[in-house]
């Protein structure tokens, strides 16, 4: 029976080619935006879950107060692992390094180094290509990298047992070669190097210090442990027991994260690139299944629009002896089968149009047709698809009175017009959202383009200052200063556009129960008149460390949370690092972290470290300055690339992942009224009797009605 169904749909198709096209080309293009945003969605879910042991593996977190970091002391792992029997193992692991790396004539400044435990291998499971999994970071001066990193420098030699030269002074081997890392790992590397490397000259390392805040801590737990809420919390408060018995004087607390949680999860200071949103996952996932829905209303209201068409059919079927149950399922035979040609429609839609959605998503998506989930998946969307949107033409058609059919009396079972109108008002309402989202985006994004941060923000260009460059700061600011292109120069210790350094501080009067980690960003004399801030009280700094060594400018916020105002903070007392000053100038607040997050206190000392050269260039003298400022760095720091930014484009870049999404919701509502176009044509022969038909019907569309 399903079979001879099967013929009457595909003899059907054949016999209304019009409307089968247009049916299936609504059915296609639905199916493939919403495989494609599904595409999406399931590689958000799916970050870390290719580790062996994903569901062990949690991330140790911290948190003083409102300020939450995913770093922990370098101390804390073993003293985990040494006095809680549920943690299996334990690993460390640094935060980015830029290292320059040499091989022969080639060198390269590289930004994903990071430092980490032996352990890194049993925890992780990062496929080892070459090299022995057991010992690969055994060796205090070896080094593991990448089969990019591997091509880069050595070509298509076997690159185990050579040498790399580092940070122009150590000779390190590589000891194994990691596959690519891949697209859904949250960690994204280039290089490990060993954390008994790192422990020659980091004093927390030696001292397994309690109180550092410069590592992440992953845990891998028994697989006898239970992981419920319960459970859970239970062990999050003997971490915290035991951090306090080691480090009694402060009152931060610490949480577990699971691995294949962190992507999503709201960021921490000092969280990996490339974080996740867990709104865009469940916007884009409910847009999926609209999309799905409104192509499944577009197929009823075209199917309910034509039933004249299959009212005499539906007549003589009954008359010669048909039930309303076999009608029903030929009908929903006929629209499975559309859908099935569907859903091979939108697969080749969605092949073609993958690598511009790649490009938007900045993601590595594929489809892999040899996957049997990923077919029983795409079976299951076109069957469902099928079935509802054939639903209700299935119980319209099948309801039809044989005798009134025959008798040509297709009017009276007009019925079904309330609800077809309200599928169609359905149409046009998700249309209508899309149109006010993209609108409220739109404002939002421009909103945040043409927001002043608190300073000016163009023509800022900056270069780290790397290798020798600071032991030689008076020959810098003396080579900087010489030419007019490069002398509008001031020096900080970070970028003021995503600021993560805090610390602790205090002054008199604080609240003994007030628990908050401050940013610090250190500046120099020059700092509020190269980035044009504007300075509410007292002065800036002087030219000499003698004198301000021990002072520091504050933002109107700290200010707010001392208690005190512009007028009463200059010559107020404050202590940071146990470094005790005076407090001399506030500037007016400004944005040092992206614009949707609120503004912060921020303590500035003098700058006694280094960081990053900032210069404002003069109008159209950008590319003469860049060259001015290259033949500064190769003058000083000879061994080292010189290297170059803009402010202005890492600002941008905070909202890199805002701007991608908002230029694929804008196409939303495009692709939204496309289906109610379609439905006004289905409803022409709906048109008042008096409207002449030629006016109605067009030489393709006709043969429908």
């Amino acid at each position: 029976m399903l079979r001879t169904y099967l013929k009457l749909a595909y003899r059907n198709i054949l016999k209304d080619k019009a409307y089968a096209a247009l049916n299936i080309a609504g059915l296609a293009i639905g199916l493939a935006a919403s495989i494609l945003i599904l595409l999406w969605v399931q590689n958000e879910l799916s970050y870390d879950k290719f580790h062996a042991n994903a569901g062990q593996i949690y991330r140790v977190t911290s948190s003083i107060g409102d300020f939450k970091a995913a770093i922990t002391p370098s101390g804390m792992p073993a003293g985990l692992k040494a006095d809680i029997p549920a943690v299996k193992n334990i690993v460390r692991l640094s935060s980015a390094n830029t290292t320059l790396f040499e091989k022969g004539s080639q060198k390269f400044e590289e930004k994903r180094v990071f430092y980490a435990d032996p352990s890194f291998m049993d925890v992780f499971s990062f496929p080892l290509v070459q090299g022995d999994r057991a010992t690969a970071l055994s060796n205090v001066d070896g080094v593991l990298i990448t089969q990019a990193m591997a091509s880069k420098y050595f070509g298509d030699q076997n690159p185990v047992g050579r040498f790399l030269r580092k940070d122009n002074k150590d000779n390190i081997v590589v000891t194994g070669v990691f596959a690519n890392i891949p697209a859904n790992s949250n960690l994204q590397f280039d290089f490990i190097l060993p954390m008994a490397s790192l422990a020659r000259t980091d004093n927390g390392l030696q001292k397994n210090s309690w109180d550092d805040f410069s590592f992440y801590s992953f845990l891998q737990l028994d697989k006898d442990f239970n992981p419920s809420a319960a459970n859970l919390l239970g062990l999050e408060k003997h971490i915290n027991q035991i951090f306090h018995k080691h480090n009694p004087g402060m009152s931060a607390l610490f949480e577990l994260q699971p691995l294949t949680k962190i992507h999503l999860a709201p960021s921490k200071l000092g969280d990996f690139p490339g974080q996740g949103n867990a709104q865009y996952v469940n916007i884009f996932f409910i847009i999926a299944i609209l999309i799905v829905v409104v192509a499944c209303i577009n197929f009823m209201n075209l199917a309910t629009a034509r039933s004249a068409r299959r009212a005499k059919e539906i007549g003589l079927r009954k008359v010669a002896g048909a039930v309303r149950g076999q009608l029903i399922v030929q009908f929903l035979s006929e629209s499975v089968f559309i859908s099935f040609i569907s859903l091979l429609f939108a697969l080749a839609i969605v092949s073609l149009f993958l690598p511009v959605f790649n490009q938007l998503a900045d993601r590595k998506l594929a489809i892999d047709l040899s996957d049997a989930k990923f077919w029983i998946s795409l079976s299951g969307i076109a069957l469902l698809t099928g079935l509802i949107s054939g639903s209700y033409p299935a119980l319209f058609l099948s309801g039809f009175n044989p005798v009134k059919v025959l008798k040509g009396n297709i009017k009276s079972m007009g019925g079904n017009l309330l609800f077809r109108n309200t599928l169609v008002v359905v149409q046009f309402m998700v249309s209508i959202v899309l149109l006010v989202g993209t609108v409220v985006i739109y404002n939002q994004l421009k909103f945040i383009k043409n927001r002043n941060p608190g300073f000016e923000k163009a023509n800022l260009l900056y270069m780290p200052i790397t290798g020798d460059t600071w032991s030689k700061q008076q020959s810098l600011k003396d080579g900087l200063k010489q030419t007019v292109l490069t002398s509008d120069f001031t020096i900080t210790s970070d970028l003021p556009t995503n600021l993560a350094n805090a610390t602790g501080a205090d002054w008199v009067g604080k609240d003994p129960r007030l628990n908050i980690a401050i940013p610090c960003m250190a500046v120099n004399e020059d700092f509020t008149h190269v980035f044009k801030m504007k300075l509410l009280a007292g002065r800036s700094f002087s030219g000499t460390a003698i004198a301000d060594s021990a002072n520091y400018m504050v933002n109107e916020k700290m200010l707010s949370v001392m208690g005190l105002n512009a007028a009463t903070a200059i010559g107020k007392s404050l202590t940071v690092q146990g470094v005790k000053g005076t407090i001399i100038g506030v500037v007016k607040d400004f944005n040092f972290k992206p614009i949707q997050q609120a503004i912060e206190p921020l303590v500035m000392p003098f700058n006694k470290i280094g960081g990053y050269v900032i210069i404002r260039t003069l109008p159209g003298k950008t590319t003469a300055t860049i060259q001015a400022l290259k033949n500064i760095s190769q003058n000083l720091n000879p061994a080292y690339p010189f290297k170059f930014d803009f402010l202005d484009q890492d600002m941008a870049n905070l909202y890199k992942e805002s701007n991608k999404w908002a230029t694929f919701l804008t196409c939303l509502p495009f692709w939204a009224f496309l289906y109610p176009a379609w439905v006004c044509m289905a409803y022409l022969p709906l048109w008042p009797s008096s409207v002449p038909k030629r006016l109605v019907y067009v030489k393709y569309w006709g043969p429908l009605f």
